[in-house]
């Protein structure tokens, strides 16, 4: 598991999406090499070029029209779950009904927009509209015996890097609950039924990969999972409302449309006003929004900077919002390292005026309803920022709650925000304990904690503990055995909130 966990850490959610549909693909070439498959591997090429040429090309003339930046790893990944739901074919009409799904596809992200936030998935609502217009239906062949191995094993690692088990298992229990008690009710063949939903159907695929796409999905985990419910419903094939059947493409719009209703609809173009050093290694990048952000102290947001030569990591990047609601300012912090991306490279010579794009904001890493709650807040490095955001936030509103915060850095210099922690200690009675692991670079006279923040530590700082709820932030790693650290201090894993946004940082 930490040999998964390291891969995971090391590469974003949309490029892993994106080599998963690169090996569900030349799975299926080989499987059609071998005759398992029912149509030829050159169909797959030719569908593969059709869909990828005309996707590109659709996607950087309506970017032009609309002045938009543009992300290629979305164009392809767009490209690829199309060609893996639509029927290969090497036919002139073939080739024209894939060319004309992958110019909807790309067009209905531009057009069918509020606020310049795409309201469908594109993929979906591409098959609906080619459907009505040529009653060409897709088939979503991925669905095959053959598939679903893989299908599993790149699903479990998908919904690992993205965690969003909870809006898949809710899709998946709420659509099989459907064709398990319409099968009792009916005195069908349980077993037959349950092998053909979940072997022989694109089921998994749909909850793998269509589902979880983050730009039409709720921002919050009891949101996601009411949106699941809503989806495994209108999914099942046995419920319909009179002659009217739902396809999986039109039970994921129906689910785009109610979490359009309950997301925020901001998709902001941020002009650099300045970039802070705030330690040898971190900067704050602040932007001065033409339109508010509409946000809840804790949540992150992501963040799109075309740049040249872009890696394998792409141009993408999920940052926790280091700014409080009630600031002009919109900020985020980074930490820069020797060998980093070539975004975190472009971004630390970022120019003033320089666009970039916010969007996408979630996170359920918020302040509990109740106020009276106790809370200990522990940081490790820049997992600092949901912290700064939500103790502006209290500061500002004038609201007090009884708040530790545990805050780990290897030397004095990495701190980070102390004018504002310093700000809250004295106005709210927030308490602030720092402790510095590199026990060789300690400033003389230092009166905080040495060494990393363990159950010991805690114990003695905060007699307490047991009464308090627990949120983590930090690098993954250290999130992890902080995670483990309460655990075996016998906090429930229920009373843990740990800070998490999918992507590489």
């Amino acid at each position: 598991m930490r040999f998964i966990d390291n891969f995971l850490d090391r590469i974003t959610m949309y490029r892993l999406v994106l080599y998963y549909l690169i090996a569900l693909l030349f799975n299926a070439a080989v499987l059609s090499l071998f005759g398992i498959l029912s149509f030829s591997v050159f169909s797959i090429i030719f569908s593969v070029a059709i869909l990828v040429t005309v996707s590109w090309i659709t996607n950087k003339i309506f970017a032009k029209i609309f002045n938009a930046p543009t992300n290629v790893e979305s164009v392809y990944i767009s490209a690829l779950i199309l060609t893996l739901i639509i029927t290969p074919s090497q036919s002139i009409q073939g080739a024209a009904y894939l060319g004309l799904a992958g110019v909807l596809a790309m067009a209905s992200k531009y057009i069918l927009a509020i606020n310049k936030k795409h309201i469908f998935n594109p993929v979906a609502i591409a098959v609906f509209l080619t459907a009505v217009g040529t009653n060409q239906f897709a088939s979503w062949w991925v669905g095959s015996f053959a598939m679903i191995p893989l299908t599993i094993l790149g699903g479990f690692l998908i919904l690992k890097k993205v965690q969003k088990v909870n809006l898949a298992f809710s899709f998946l229990a709420t659509t099989l609950f459907v064709i398990i008690t319409f099968a009792i009710f009916n005195g069908s063949n349980l077993l037959a039924i349950l092998n053909q939903a979940l072997l022989h159907s694109a089921l998994l695929f749909f909850a793998f990969v269509m589902l979880i796409e983050p730009s039409t999905t709720p921002p919050t985990k009891g949101l996601q999972v009411w949106y699941g419910i809503m989806v495994g419903l209108l999914f099942s094939p046995q419920v319909h409302f009179g002659s009217l059947y739902f396809t999986p493409e039109m039970a994921l719009l129906t689910g785009n449309i109610f979490s359009y209703i309950v997301s925020p609809k901001q998709k902001l173009i941020l002009f650099l006003k300045e970039k802070i050093q705030i330690a040898p290694d971190i900067f704050d990048f602040v932007f001065t929004p033409k339109k508010k952000l509409s946000f809840v102290p804790g949540q992150y947001a992501e963040w799109t900077f075309e740049h040249s030569r872009t890696d394998s990591r792409g141009n993408r990047r999920y940052f926790t919002i280091a700014s409080s609601p009630t600031e002009n300012d919109l900020r985020f912090g980074l930490k820069f390292y020797a060998q980093g991306s070539s975004f975190k490279n472009a971004l630390v010579n970022i120019k003033p005026n320089t666009p970039v794009v916010a969007s996408q904001l979630a996170g359920d890493f918020t302040l509990p309803k109740d106020p009276k709650q106790k809370l200990v807040f522990i940081a490790g490095g820049i997992g600092i920022t949901p912290f700064r955001s939500i103790i502006k936030y209290l500061i500002d509103v004038h609201e007090k709650r009884d708040i530790v915060l545990l805050y780990s850095d290897k030397q004095v210099s990495e701190i980070v925000y102390k004018d504002v922690f310093d700000q809250a200690q004295m106005e709210l009675g927030i308490k602030t304990i720092y402790a510095l692991t590199s026990e060789n670079l300690l400033p003389q006279g230092w009166l905080g904690k040495v060494g990393r923040i363990d159950g010991e530590m805690i114990r003695g700082e905060i007699p307490d503990f047991q009464e308090r709820m627990f949120y983590l932030s930090g690098p993954h790693s250290m999130v992890n055995a902080f995670e483990k650290t309460l655990l075996d201090m016998g906090i429930f894993k229920s009373k843990i909130k740990t800070d998490f946004f999918p992507g590489y940082a």
